[in-house]
């Protein structure tokens, strides 16, 4: 995010006093990476206390340029459309802004989940679309044809054997930052840290039975 965002953020919080509170001086503060860390530590991890340390995910914002290559991979896409780990809700939003019903993000920390209502209500959109606050581990994807995760690299190679389990073949997967570690891409869009990839999950799901068909050669 910005410094100008940030600044315009801050000052429609402190304006409106909406349920969101202090949440703009934590925004402001994340403008820096040390700082990040430190609201990291001291307010958005009291969220993940109860998932294991090794599936926990800091809270960093997605760039308006990060959420436009997220919706370049789910052009011409429709249906559910899911965000795991939704932070302030900005992917969800833009996901229902061009057309993807219903349009859910799944958030434990409830900081977060306030931030992603107000955003949600400043756009109009106030209960059509849906942060829910569950773990993202235990969320049934069975139904879900899109889904969209900005994670980190530790917590990928997990996140590769739910979604085989549970994604129908006709769902695509885009992550942003960090590709998954032994997943074949689709395609890609962006560069450096603003690069996102898509997943086909038919053609994962082909892939990975072709290395093990091999494998028992």
């Amino acid at each position: 995010m910005d410094t100008e965002r940030l600044d315009e953020l801050a000052a429609e919080l402190q304006g409106k006093n909406q349920t969101v509170g202090g949440w703009g001086l934590m925004q402001l503060a994340a403008g820096s990476g040390l700082a990040a860390y430190a609201v990291w530590a001291g307010v958005l991890a009291p969220g993940f206390r109860r998932v294991p340390l090794r599936l926990q995910v800091p809270y960093l914002p997605s760039s308006t340029q990060q959420v436009e290559n997220v919706m370049s991979l789910l052009k011409g896409r429709s249906g559910k459309m899911v965000d795991l780990g939704s932070g302030d809700g900005r992917i969800v939003l833009e996901a229902y802004k061009r057309g993807f019903r219903p349009a859910i993000g799944y958030e434990l920390n409830p900081w977060l989940l306030r931030l992603s209502n107000y955003h949600a209500w400043r756009a109009g959109c106030y209960g059509k679309v849906f942060y829910q606050r569950q773990d993202l581990w235990k969320v049934n994807l069975c139904d879900c044809n899109n889904v969209s995760v900005f994670l980190a690299p530790s917590v990928l190679p997990f996140l590769e054997t739910k979604l085989l389990a549970e994604l129908p073949d006709e769902a695509r997967v885009v992550s942003g930052r960090f590709p998954f570690p032994t997943w074949t891409p689709t395609s890609s869009v962006g560069e450096g840290i603003n690069q996102s990839w898509a997943y086909d999950i038919k053609s994962v799901r082909q892939i990975e039975q072709n290395k093990a068909e091999r494998h028992l050669e």
